[in-house]
């Protein structure tokens, strides 16, 4: 039964992880065997519960034993199977596993070898951890350890101080974030009692907005604020590229940054008593989508562009939640794995051929070297820009065309500029990167570019063919699709209907977004192929607003000028403090031991050694005098026994 081997979804990664962790000496250059395996094993199960969950759409729970119990509070080790957590399941297995098998061929000359593919697997081990709980406990412990794996893989090369900057970059500023969702967490127990999800749902969905459901839900957002980069805790992404380019797949597409989609969606029966929430989670969105696209507009760097590109999808995605479409918010989730863990291996590909260079300026004429990645990247490109009928137009027209029709008309146009700029910044990449001249100059002359081996080439390819039809597949027709459909069981019972059927008007809409999507590829057409001065000359003629967006808005600066500068500050009062304060407080304490010291010595000299020693003198003196009574003769020792015993008779004649 599948009811009886579900719990084994996150068991395997966590034995592969533990059977590398504890042997890496040993399995050397082999741990990918058991990293892949884990995974694979992993991603069966998944599928055999996804098998089943479709002849038994409500679901059902696993307890694995009693977690903590203490008092009346009682927390179960225990995991949900429902049609929600199966498909962040299939994602999280899934792409994981075709990114494991792709860092087989990139990562094979890393010394680290088998410490990456431990680090890989428990990052996958806490995820499904998180996704398949049935508590909020539980899925925080998911939701930290995934945070440790992140600070663990994006720090992977140590040695380097760029990386270990930006891995403890990226655990800070989660735990920023991490500290308003902990806060969410404890209130909410306080509210209901409990931390599991069914026992919460029932009485929420019959409750009546209140102010306590809006502080619940706004603390909650603050922990996905800082797990799926929104604004303003956006600004760990973007250095998290220094991992190596797997991580940043894996981080991106199926880990990290979607477990705060996939919480707030779970929290959907909370999210759905407070207007007042959503709204905020809307405006969030449609504000990080057209921020973050505005900066890879200009970006340089091949994995920049694509990380801010993240940032700016999931945007997309808090939109989707904020308008109460939660469905279409997981649709965008799921296509977005696809395209956007083709797009970074790509780009890994693209780097792997070159020699380890990002900088798309010097790259340029590598279509006909690098072929297959070239049309793999392609496939991606037209998916994330939302070109019919591959998958982003299927998930992104989704979520605009709920935006729409829930009456946000400024986010629709804010979330509609956001698409036009990301088909044009992605057919930027494509330009610079694949067509034109080569500008690599002289710095790959001794390794001239050439395609990845078929390790890396044949995960691509599956990504591939998943971004080109996945969406149609899940989504046709639009919001009534199988994926809709499949999540129904979830999202329907708690609340209002957020599937309408298609109308004209959708039509409508569809044809807009298809052409913002074509918009951007003609204008990058224009600007990197057809007018290619056109690059250099705008930044003359508009200086300060490349300016502004070159430099991401100075938005790391201000925080180094403000928030660090202040961490410092307080810093150095503390160490004037820890001076003046508690180093005095130690001294004093210290100069009072050291007297109490002394003067316990002069009481130990004095009293205590000259009480023992007047007992041993004393005993001393009182041996020689009683030495003499001990002569060794017998008539001595007769007459005393006599003289004792007439005393005695005496003593007792006359006092009887």
């Amino acid at each position: 039964m599948v009811t009886d081997i579900a719990w084994l979804i996150p068991l395997f990664p966590a034995a592969g992880a533990l059977i590398n962790g504890l042997f890496c000496r040993r399995i050397g250059r082999r741990a990918h065997w058991i990293a892949v395996s884990a995974i694979a094993l992993s991603f069966l199960v998944s599928v055999a519960v996804f098998r089943d969950l479709l002849s038994h759409p409500e679901g059902w729970e696993t307890s694995l034993y009693s977690w903590i119990s203490v008092g009346s509070f009682a927390v179960d080790l225990g995991f949900r199977f429902d049609s929600l957590s199966s498909v962040m399941a299939l994602v999280v297995s899934g792409v994981g596993l075709l990114i494991h098998l792709y860092s087989v061929g990139y990562m094979h000359e890393d010394k680290g070898y088998a410490r990456f593919f431990c680090y890989l697997n428990l990052f996958v081990f806490f995820m499904l951890t998180l996704v398949l709980a049935n508590n909020y406990l539980l899925l925080f412990l998911g939701w930290e350890g995934v945070g440790l794996c992140s600070y663990l893989l994006i720090g992977f090369w140590f040695h380097k101080k760029s990386a270990s900057d930006a891995a403890k970059k990226a655990f800070i500023v989660n735990r920023i974030g991490d500290a308003g969702f902990l806060l969410g967490l404890l209130l909410l127990f306080v509210t209901f009692g409990t931390f599991h999800f069914g026992t919460i749902d029932h009485p929420v969905t019959e409750a009546p907005s209140n102010p306590i459901a809006t502080a619940i839900a706004l603390l909650l957002f603050v922990g996905a604020v800082g797990k799926s980069a929104q604004i303003p805790l956006y600004v760990w992404l973007p250095d998290a590229m220094e991992g190596p380019i797997p991580v940043s797949a894996l981080i991106h597409a199926a880990t990290m940054v979607t477990a705060g989609i996939y919480m707030v969606c779970r929290s959907h029966f909370l999210y759905r008593l407070s207007p007042a929430a959503l709204q905020v989670l809307g405006t969030v969105g449609a504000a990080t989508a057209f921020f973050a696209a505005t900066i890879a507009l200009v970006q340089n760097d091949i994995k920049k562009v694509l990380a801010y590109s993240t940032i700016s999808q999931l945007g997309f995605m808090v939109l989707a939640l904020g308008v109460g479409a939660f469905g279409a918010g997981m649709f965008h989730l799921v296509t977005h794995a696809f395209f956007k863990g083709l797009l970074f291996l790509g780009a890994g590909s693209v780097i792997h051929a070159l020699g380890g260079e990002q900088d798309m300026q010097k790259m340029g004429g590598l279509k006909d070297k690098l072929p297959i990645t070239w049309l793999l990247m392609l496939s991606g490109t037209v998916a994330i820009a939302g070109v019919p009928p591959f998958a982003g137009f299927w998930s992104k027209d989704d979520i605009l065309g709920q935006v729409f029709k829930s009456g946000h008309y400024v986010l629709y146009l804010l979330g509609l500029s956001a698409a036009l700029m990301t088909s044009f910044y992605m057919f930027r990449l494509l330009y610079l990167t694949f067509l034109g001249k080569s500008r690599a100059g002289h710095g790959h002359g001794s390794h001239p570019p050439h395609e990845s081996p078929k390790i890396m080439t044949v995960p691509m390819g599956v990504l591939a063919v998943l971004s080109l039809v996945g969406g149609f597949i899940l989504g046709f027709p639009p919001e009534q699709g199988l994926f809709h459909r499949f999540l129904e069981p979830v999202f329907m019972g708690d609340g209002p209907a957020v599937i309408h059927l298609f109308g004209i008007s959708d039509l409508g809409l569809m044809i807009l977004s298809t052409g913002m999507a074509i918009t951007g590829w003609i204008l990058a057409h224009l600007f990197y192929s057809t007018r290619p001065e056109l690059p250099k000359r705008l930044p003359q003629r508009f200086t300060p607003l490349y300016q502004l967006l070159s430099h991401k808005y100075w938005v790391d600066e201000l925080y180094d000028r403000t928030v660090v500068a202040f961490c410092r500050k307080l810093s150095w009062f503390s160490s004037l403090f820890d001076l003046w304060v508690i180093d005095g407080v130690v001294n004093e304490v210290a100069f009072l031991v050291r007297w109490l010291a002394r003067l316990k010595g002069q009481f130990d000299l004095s009293v205590v050694d000259g009480f023992f020693n007047g007992l041993g003198d004393g005993i001393q003196v009182s041996a020689k005098g009683l030495r003499r009574l001990q002569t060794g003769k017998v008539q001595h020792y007769l007459l005393a026994i006599a003289v004792g015993l007439f005393t005695l008779s005496t003593l007792y004649l006359f006092f009887r």
